[in-house]
């Protein structure tokens, strides 16, 4: 087969193979100067190996290293090198030589018979590592006003901005509601509801922002300096993190480090007074700082210069910042997101991403080192997640549009997060291993860890809305399942729809929980989750795919403690995995797809759309 390899079709599970799981790396958070044992295992099918070479890039100089052969197991040969740290991000590929001379190349984006990218090598990186937690995380997304409300909100008054709702009335998808339309939920009420959380599973709690603004989504802030009074102010913010750790929940918050608000105190300074120390803060069009520079030119989100030392100094530098304050006591927050990460010190020519980025993950360190980072990147987020400070990203290209356009209905009319199709763009499973393969090759594996598998957002349409029947647990076990962290935006467990952001923004339906069409929901939710968090596989173990069709997708996580065969089908499915594939007996752990074995060879079989989890023995290397 060497001889004759054409890459595009050669079933998965007879390539070589690497990722960057303790099964294939020694070190998981390399020191500089050190040296990082790397494997790679190669199937015996493949063909005749005649030499293995790790090409490392010191300083962008390519270095070839002999990899030793360790042995053979189950049907592999696992080959292993050394690799020197000496750059805080070392890329790394495998040149695999066959008996016949012929030769191939293997990084993240797979394998190849010509030669590649350097920007799709495996990574090893020495920068600060995200905490220990994030990689066996499940977050859920809460959008405080939407989540639950207290007693002591129905004692409060609308804000000047709001048009007050009754919780269950239609959310308005057109202004002055879209922005304004004001339910009163609470953090407080958050607390309320922390038994269903817990019966869920999740792990880490998302608030959205919790700053005073002129809006219910609160992206506008008009202060960081305390909590919106209309949330309960600072000490409601205390109880329900304090609430949160009891109950062993992790909670971030939500920073907007490209824009403020036009009423926020900074701005309000500025604002027609070029004396103001704050004047430096944005950027203005005219002399008489009238006019300034805006996200996407909305006038109520006026865009941060971090040129300014002052900014600086007030927002992300040290503990006495806003970004250190809230994540000390008695606030304890264990993280934040970034908002509009993506466009934060970024106009025109000007490029400050990367030190207003690391800037924020010193002050986190100095803070709290146990603290994580995530940053909303929309687009191809590879190029700023190569580990020197955000630990993960909220993206949609690597899951969130690869899942809707493999399990949504045809012809569904949709925004399709807000690029100009019309209708969500059809593929098959095919298409959606390549879209996932071709967007999380860029990062390296730890920072794939971190980030987010989201189905949906506040920012998106509900999945559900245009799914096929069948669908969400298919998609959800995806999300549960492949490398990162599982998403839950408040709402999806209750079956919730919506056609756009905003409209996906429910108040919370809590009296349908008992419904029975409602708790099945509910179930279905916290049984994949339970299932991601009781499987070290599936919380940092190894990522290999075995088959790959229009209909089903087969794929194995793998540590030395157990590994997790899943099946996600769109469709009735009826496939065979060749002997070898995966070895051992297989428990059912969820699901409803059948596996039989017949001479080697293991048979799976779904009647419809399903996700079914399957265990089986843990991978032992051969050793040296």
């Amino acid at each position: 087969m060497f001889s004759t390899f054409d890459p595009f079709h050669v079933p998965p599970h007879l390539l070589p193979h690497h990722d960057g799981s303790p099964l294939y790396v020694s070190d998981q958070s390399p020191a500089p100067g050190g040296v990082v044992r790397v494997r790679v295992r190669v199937p015996e099918a493949f063909g005749v190996v005649a030499s293995v070479h790790v090409r490392s890039t010191p300083d962008q100089e390519p270095r070839f290293t002999r990899a030793t052969l360790l042995g053979v197991e189950g049907g592999w040969q696992w080959w292993e090198a050394g690799v020197a740290v000496e750059n805080p991000v070392t890329g790394y590929r495998f040149l695999i030589t066959g008996g016949d001379g012929t030769h191939c190349w293997l990084n993240a984006a797979g394998v190849h018979d010509i030669e590649t990218l350097d920007s799709a090598d495996f990574k090893l990186v020495s920068h600060p590592a995200a905490p220990d937690w994030a990689a066996s995380s499940v977050m859920y997304q809460i959008f405080p006003d939407r989540f639950g409300r207290s007693p002591a909100a129905d004692l409060r008054e609308a804000p000047e901005w709001g048009l007050p709702a009754a919780w269950g009335d239609e959310v308005e998808r057109v202004p002055p509601g879209r922005s304004h339309q004001f339910y009163g939920g609470d953090l407080d009420g958050v607390i309320l509801h922390l038994d269903h959380l817990e019966r869920l599973g999740v792990t880490l709690l998302y608030l959205t922002p919790v700053f005073p603004g002129g809006s219910n989504h609160r992206y506008d802030a008009s202060s960081f300096h305390e909590v919106d009074p209309l949330l309960g102010g600072d000490q409601a913010l205390v109880r329900l993190v304090r609430a949160a750790h009891e109950r062993g929940f992790k909670i971030i918050g939500d920073l907007t480090s490209n824009h403020s608000g036009n009423r926020h105190e900074w701005f309000r300074a500025a604002h027609h007074t070029p004396d103001a120390a704050e004047s430096a803060f944005y950027y203005w069009l005219d002399e008489q700082q009238e006019g300034y520079e805006a996200w996407l030119g909305v006038p109520a989100l006026p865009k941060f210069n971090w040129k300014s030392p002052e900014l600086r100094s007030r927002f992300i530098e040290g503990p006495d910042s806003v970004v250190g304050k809230w994540l000390l006591e008695p606030y304890n927050l264990d993280g934040w997101r970034i908002d509009v990460a993506n466009m934060t010190a970024r106009l025109g020519s000007e490029d400050l991403n990367a030190e207003v980025r690391q800037t924020i993950r010193r002050t986190m360190i100095e803070a709290n080192p146990d603290t994580i980072l995530l940053a909303e990147s929309t687009n191809d987020a590879s190029g700023d997640f190569q580990g020197d400070a955000w630990h993960g990203a909220m993206t949609y290209t690597t899951f969130t549009r690869p899942v809707w356009s493999w399990l949504s209905k045809p012809d569904s009319p949709s925004s399709y997060f807000g690029l100009p199709y019309g209708t969500i763009p059809q593929s098959d499973g095919r298409q959606f291993f390549d879209t996932h393969t071709r967007f999380t090759a860029g990062y390296p594996w730890r920072t794939r860890l971190a980030t987010m598998n989201a189905l949906d957002t506040h920012d998106t349409p509900r999945f559900r809305t245009h799914a096929i029947d069948g669908a969400v647990p298919v998609a959800f076990g995806m999300s549960a399942t492949l490398p990162g962290i599982p998403v839950v935006f408040a709402g999806d467990e209750f079956g919730l729809v919506g056609d756009d952001g905003e409209h996906s923004r429910t108040p919370m339906p809590w009296d349908t929980a008992d419904d029975p069409d409602v708790a099945a929901t509910i179930d279905l939710y916290a049984a994949l989750i339970h299932l991601r968090t009781a499987h070290p596989a599936l919380n940092g173990g190894g990522m290999r795919w075995l088959h790959v069709g229009a209909d089903v997708l087969v794929y194995v996580r793998e540590s030395a403690e157990e590994s997790v065969l899943l099946m996600a089908a769109r469709a009735a499915s009826d496939l065979t995995l060749p002997e070898g594939a995966v070895a051992g007996a297989a428990t059912r752990l969820l699901g409803e797809a059948e596996l039989t074995r017949e001479s080697g060879r293991i048979r799976l079989v779904a009647d419809g759309p399903s996700f079914t989890a399957w265990l089986l023995p843990g991978v032992r290397p051969p050793q040296r």
